[in-house]
């Protein structure tokens, strides 16, 4: 399947306005492309509780398994706060959690253009139950 990064950015983008980032003034939008094509977008939600706090990343991941989605192919992630905004560690191994057979594909944006990087660029040794058995 052909991978659209820039409609993947755009959608990441505009969920990035809809952060509720009162705490830490970082706003995060992601979106991801499951392997049906549907694309899925997620914000930071803060909460004066910080463990109750959700990242853009795996908001957007979520919504997607909640639907019935269980291989991720692409993940855009933005924030107007930073530069090739990279996820945590809890979103990498989310992601991971999720890829298929091929890596997922990540998304940021610097200088204005896209960067795409491979799963194993942030997370090469990825912990997944039943993995190579």
């Amino acid at each position: 399947m052909d991978i659209d990064y820039n409609l993947l950015m755009q959608k990441a983008k505009e969920a990035s306005k809809k952060s509720y980032s009162p705490f830490s003034k970082f706003a995060v939008g992601a979106s991801v492309l499951a392997s049906d094509g549907k694309i899925y977008s997620g914000c930071n939600i803060e909460n004066s509780s910080f463990g109750m706090t959700i990242c853009a990343e795996r908001c957007a991941i979520f919504k997607a398994v909640s639907e019935g989605e269980k291989e991720i192919l692409a993940v855009a992630i933005y924030s107007p706060n930073e530069d090739d905004c990279y996820p945590c560690g809890a979103c990498r191994q989310v992601m991971y959690e999720f890829q298929g057979q091929s890596e997922i594909q990540i998304i940021t944006e610097k200088d204005g253009k896209n960067i795409i990087r491979a799963m194993s660029d942030f997370l090469p040794y990825g912990f997944k139950i039943g993995a190579g058995v």
